[in-house]
Parts: structure tokens; C-alpha cells; sequence
């Protein structure tokens, strides 16, 4: 009998858990040095790399929200997860393009690193057309105006890099 590629080994599922459990102890650590709750932070598991199985293990072991930066890998990947039955908030993290804004609008909840009006406006505009809900997006400033990096530029008037 052939295992389903979204089934989890035990060793694996015990190994996300421990990985987990690291996390969530520095992230509690860290929050109580800051003098700041715990439940105030938002951890995003970055699967990148890693099978829909893993998310779904992920989920079962309480993670909400879920990380990925390329759009041939996420979008197939939240296909399989949600057709298992598994809801978690979808995000996408790092540099898009905008010709992939209407794939990514599909099944992400929030969209970081957003760093031109020109991409703001293309996710607008399929959001609009492909949603039923807001789309929620961060927007990346580069505060060292390093053009080698991602982020607007404040005050640039340019619809590539700028704010305005």
C-alpha cells in the first residue's frame, strides 16, 4: 500500500515538535526579557523547501499562520493543505513580482514586502477580482535607501521603489 504524500511519519511529526517547542521557548523567553506577552507574537513556520505534509503536521501541533517566498511552491502547497482540511493563514514572505500577484492572491492571507506602488496596485487589483475578503500587506521600507535590497524609498515619487 502506497502512503498518501500528505501522510507524516511519527519520527517526523515528533521532530517538527521538538523543533516547535524550541521555538515557541526562545519566543516566551525572548517576550519576558521584553516584558511583553507571549500571545502578542506571531510565529510564521517558513516551510519553504518542505512537502504539504509538514504544514499539516504543523497545524496539528497548534502553528496558525505558515510562510512561503516562492509562488510555484506555495501555491500548489496551499492547495493540498486546504484539501485536506487544514486552514492555516497563508503568507507570502520576500520579493513578487507582479505578474505573479494573481496566483498569490489565491491563497494568501497576508502578503509581506510589499515595495512599489506598482505592486500595491497589481495586488489591489486582483484582489478585488479574486477575493471575498481584505488582503492584508505589510509594506517593506528601506530605511538605508541600499538600492541592492528590497524596500520603497519614502518620499520617492518613483511607482517602481516609492511611497507616493
Amino acid at each position: 500500500m502506497t502512503e498518501s504524500p500528505l501522510t507524516v511519519r511519527p519520527e517526523r511529526r515528533a521532530e517538527l515538535a521538538a523543533g516547535l517547542a524550541r521555538v515557541r521557548s526562545r519566543i516566551a523567553d525572548a517576550c519576558a526579557a521584553a516584558g511583553r506577552s507571549a500571545d502578542s507574537v506571531t510565529l510564521v513556520a517558513v516551510t519553504k523547501t518542505y512537502p504539504a505534509a509538514d504544514v499539516l503536521a504543523l497545524a496539528g501541533l497548534g502553528v496558525r499562520d505558515v510562510g512561503e517566498n516562492r509562488d510555484q511552491e506555495a501555491a500548489p502547497k496551499a492547495a493540498a493543505v486546504a484539501a485536506a482540511g487544514a486552514t492555516p493563514r497563508w503568507h507570502f514572505i520576500g520579493q513578487l513580482q507582479r505578474n505573479k500577484a494573481r496566483s498569490v492572491v489565491r491563497y494568501a492571507d497576508v502578503v509581506q514586502s510589499v515595495d512599489s506602488v506598482r505592486l500595491a496596485a497589481a495586488l489591489d487589483a486582483a484582489a478585488t477580482a479574486a477575493r471575498d475578503r481584505p488582503l492584508d500587506v505589510l509594506v517593506q521600507v528601506s530605511i538605508d535607501g541600499d538600492a541592492a535590497r528590497g524596500g520603497a524609498l519614502p518620499g520617492l515619487a518613483d511607482p517602481d521603489r516609492g511611497l507616493d
